[in-house]
């Protein structure tokens, strides 16, 4: 019998395909590890208002979703009146000197910066489907005195290679950050991450450290597949990822997750 307590799960390409689907098979795998004992976070990039979604979608009513990856932390609550969800952990970071670092070397950039619970202020508006939530269009001059939990650059004009060198150049010291698989940049304060919300829970639920796993697959996760004591990277994850995993499970093709959570039955 699997002595795992907490299994943390990443939202896009771990359960969810990138075409924004679930599998029945997925479904039925997180409702049985529930129903063992297991508490299942969900641990995204999303926002609070696109992660509680699919904790419902998930057939998760209560306990714990850490958003925005790491800054924000939410507890389910069906019966509460803000969306089913309350915020309970909150951490911002100044975003100006980041933006007008950025904005001096893609003056063609699109900034969104996360409206807590809501959704994003925008700059620009992103390309459809992007970002999810309310969207409200505002000047960059509010954008850089927003507190920010999580800040979202996107230069649609740029190679994920020419944007990465940009950002090294830059230097963003201040600040944690991840590039994914295009010209896309997320900011989220510095020294947090999933892991370190992952632990903030870990201690709360009362889960020794080594009763708790992950599932992965992209650059933010790498912190949260080191922190847990079983940390699992999907199959079509890059290099850096799957090395950095105890394991590697099958792609999100194959519904990778699927045979990891029924291996904590």
């Amino acid at each position: 019998m699997s002595r795992t307590r907490l299994v943390a799960l990443d939202v896009d390409g771990t359960l969810m395909s990138y075409d924004g689907v679930i599998s029945d098979d997925v479904r039925a795998a997180v409702r049985e590890v529930v129903a063992a004992g297991v508490h299942v976070v969900l641990a995204t990039g999303r926002g609070a208002h696109s992660a509680v979604p699919v904790a419902r979608d998930l057939g998760l009513t209560d306990g714990w979703v850490v958003c925005s990856n790491g800054a924000v932390t939410a507890r389910l609550d069906p019966d509460g009146d803000a969306g089913g969800f309350e915020l309970t952990d909150v951490v911002t970071f100044d975003p100006g000197p980041a933006l007008r670092a950025i904005a001096m070397e893609i003056p063609d950039a699109l900034y969104a910066v996360e409206d807590l619970g809501v959704g994003f202020k925008v700059s620009e508006p992103f390309p459809p489907g992007e970002i999810s939530g309310e969207i409200t269009v505002v000047g960059f001059d509010e954008l850089l005195v927003t507190p920010a939990t999580r800040v979202v650059i996107r230069s649609p004009g740029s190679s994920p290679e020419e944007f990465h060198a940009i950002v090294e150049r830059v230097g963003l010291h201040e600040v944690q950050y991840a590039v994914g698989w295009t010209a896309w940049l997320d900011l989220t304060p510095g020294g947090v991450s999933k892991a370190s919300a992952l632990e903030t829970v870990r201690r709360r639920l009362g889960v020794e450290p080594f009763a708790t796993a992950a599932i992965g697959d992209g650059g933010n996760d790498l912190e949260m597949l080191a922190w847990a004591a079983r940390g699992v990277a999907m199959g079509h994850a890059r290099d850096e990822v799957r090395a950095a995993a105890d394991e590697v499970t099958g792609t999100i093709d194959d519904d990778g997750a699927v045979q990891i959570l029924r291996s904590l039955l």
